[in-house]
């Protein structure tokens, strides 16, 4: 982004919605962070976070409307989704429908994937983008806010940051064990 400027905000926003994994939490705020040195300014980061979102969730949206069953059906085996996991899922999705995408949007890791169910169930395309962009908004908002509240203490957070890698390391680590015993048990 401090070479691509706004152009590499909203590329990096697309590609993480279009089930690219480039995560939203380290990528906004350092938007934000960008913002309270004065290279970015708050409102065209969020619109351009979250215009890349919607962009992104058509995407995926769309491959879900041409096929993505087919696809998860085929290769979801190999990220741990098995055909019991669909079928919960478009279970869930048909009762909440655009409930769904917004509080999804909402969510980390769900945010991204939300789109294709969606495109799968062929909801309505206009409810589709309503609910990407009122979902999108506020949590870009309140990571490059974070990201500008970081920026301006900086240097107060800067001790807690190891603590804070090994804690994330040791939750992506237990999280993923669990999901493969999980999973493993389900086959």
């Amino acid at each position: 982004m401090t070479v691509f400027g706004y152009t590499g905000l909203f590329a990096l926003s697309l590609l993480e919605s279009a089930a690219i994994p480039i995560p939203s939490e380290i990528v906004l705020p350092f938007a934000g962070f960008l913002v309270a040195s004065g290279q970015f300014m708050l409102w065209p980061a969020v619109l351009l976070a979250t215009a890349g979102n919607v962009v992104g969730s058509v995407i995926l949206f769309w491959i879900g409307l041409s096929g993505g069953r087919w696809i998860l059906e085929r290769y979801g085996k190999y990220v741990f989704i098995h055909h019991h996991d669909i079928e919960k899922g478009e279970a869930w999705f048909e009762r909440h429908g655009a409930k769904a995408v917004f509080w999804g949007r909402l969510m980390p890791v769900v945010r991204t994937f939300v789109s294709l169910p969606a495109g799968v169930s062929r909801m309505n395309f206009k409810k589709f983008l309503i609910y990407t962009t009122l979902g999108a908004l506020p949590w870009n908002f309140a990571l490059v806010y974070l990201g500008i509240k970081a920026g301006e203490n900086w240097n107060s957070f800067r001790p807690y940051f190891h603590i804070v890698d090994i804690v994330i390391g040791v939750v992506v680590v237990v999280f993923i064990g669990w999901h493969i015993m999980k999973h493993r048990k389900i086959k």
